[in-house]
């Protein structure tokens, strides 16, 4: 079985997890998914485990071909004795908010194998082509020993590029007949390609795609410090024309640029004395909120990065359907990320947020809301925050985008006293 975190959030990989278990992997991707594991808890146990497998980024536009060119891609990999875990990123449906499963149905031949793992991932909004959880399975399908991990965005224009920050070696897949579309995507997805690959050559157009492509790369600047020519390529998934030609591309640019490079990006492991510092302040922090504490969210969980509240809706919270009105849900998860982006003792100003609502709340619902940092620069920050029921239930997910300011956070030495209702 896979394991779930202790009193304190913590949690660790199982042997079964590490062994590559498929049933384990499954139902850790859905704890993941539900909130249920904290991004970094997940990443303090899987550290160790980390930098083996290669990931590969497939990205372009809708209707590029990349889930057909994935396919072949698989049978090229087995063929070569390789594990594949595959993240496919699927649209997500307007009625339930899960993923439309698109590209499982057209990976289906491959995915009973027993080295391959397949899982399809809701966008739920998400921007930037992945899913919010998309950087945490990459990391558990790393520790459980593939070899090869896909990950395949949405269809993307060109300011989606989030794959950059997870995948070794990004190929941009690339239909025929772009014409001056290729002028206008050169700003986004198509500068961050390791590899540039025409789609269904077969068809009228291919030629003159790739000779695009190629007049595009003179302006770009060179890849991997000058050690990485950028090459295009030519491939018709349906016959498998080409496609042993992208692996052994593929190869190639591992062997140049390396395997894991997502992972030195990553802020180092606070010390303990930091993280009971962050508890601190973050606790002051919150019972310094007077508005928070008017709708009755309590903080219950914090460390550096990261903060967990609650609230037991009330008749008070509702809204006039007799559901927990989105005012209230926001308030909750904006709480957490406040929290959480405060955590690390500067002023935090937030400049972006977002949120997808997926259930209903009714009153006597016990509402969590969990925050946790996804990436950190010295002046800008990104964290996510999951609001999901006591049972697990997702209710709502929420990004949000910090400034870090110079300034120090300033909190009264204690709580603040609670005011007359």
């Amino acid at each position: 079985m896979s394991q779930r975190p202790d009193r304190h959030g913590n949690w660790t990989p199982s042997p079964a997890l590490l062994a590559g278990d498929r049933r384990v992997l499954a139902r850790t991707i859905s704890q993941i998914e539900h909130g249920q594991i904290a991004a970094g808890s997940l990443s303090a146990a899987l550290a160790p485990h980390l930098g083996r497998a290669h990931v590969l980024g497939i990205t372009g536009a809708p209707g590029a071909g990349k889930s057909t060119l994935l396919h072949a891609m698989l049978g090229e990999l087995l063929a070569r004795g390789r594990r594949i875990g595959v993240v496919a990123i699927d649209p997500s449906s307007p009625i339930s908010g899960g993923a439309v499963l698109g590209d499982r149905v057209r990976m289906g031949q491959h995915g009973a194998h027993p080295d391959v793992f397949i899982r399809s991932l809701a966008a739920r909004g998400h921007l930037g082509g992945l899913s919010s959880s998309t950087e945490e399975i990459v990391d558990l399908l790393d520790a459980a020993g593939f070899d090869t991990i896909i990950v395949e965005t949405v269809g993307a224009g060109q300011s989606e590029v989030e794959i950059m920050r997870v995948a070794d070696t990004r190929i941009v897949a690339c239909p025929p007949g772009l014409g001056d579309k290729v002028q206008a995507m050169k700003a986004g997805i198509l500068e961050i390609a390791d590899l540039l690959v025409v789609t269904k050559s077969d068809l009228p157009g291919a030629d003159a795609t790739a000779r695009d492509l190629q007049d595009m790369l003179h302006l770009r600047a060179p890849a991997t410090g000058g050690l990485w020519t950028v090459p295009v390529l030519n491939s018709c998934a349906n016959s498998g024309a080409g496609v042993a030609d992208l692996v052994d591309a593929i190869d190639r640019h591992a062997a140049v640029a390396g395997r894991g490079r997502r992972l030195p990006a990553r802020p180092v492991a606070k010390t303990a004395s930091v993280a009971e510092d962050a508890q601190s302040l973050v606790l002051r922090l919150a019972a310094a909120d007077p508005f928070a504490r008017s709708l009755g969210i309590t903080c219950t969980e914090a460390s550096a990065g990261c903060a967990t509240v609650t609230l037991t809706l009330a008749q008070r919270h509702l809204n006039f359907n007799g559901t927990c009105h989105g005012g209230v849900i926001f308030a909750l998860a904006d709480t957490a990320f406040g929290l959480a982006s405060n955590s690390h003792g500067k002023v935090a100003a937030g400049i972006d947020a977002h949120l997808t609502y997926q259930k209903a709340a009714q009153a006597g619902d016990c509402l969590l809301a969990r925050a946790f940092e996804v990436s950190r620069s010295r002046k800008l920050a990104v964290y996510r925050v999951d609001v999901s029921r006591a049972d697990g239930a997702v209710i709502s997910s929420f990004t949000g985008t910090v400034y870090i300011t110079g300034v120090t956070v300033a909190v009264p030495a204690q709580p603040a006293v609670q005011e007359t209702m």
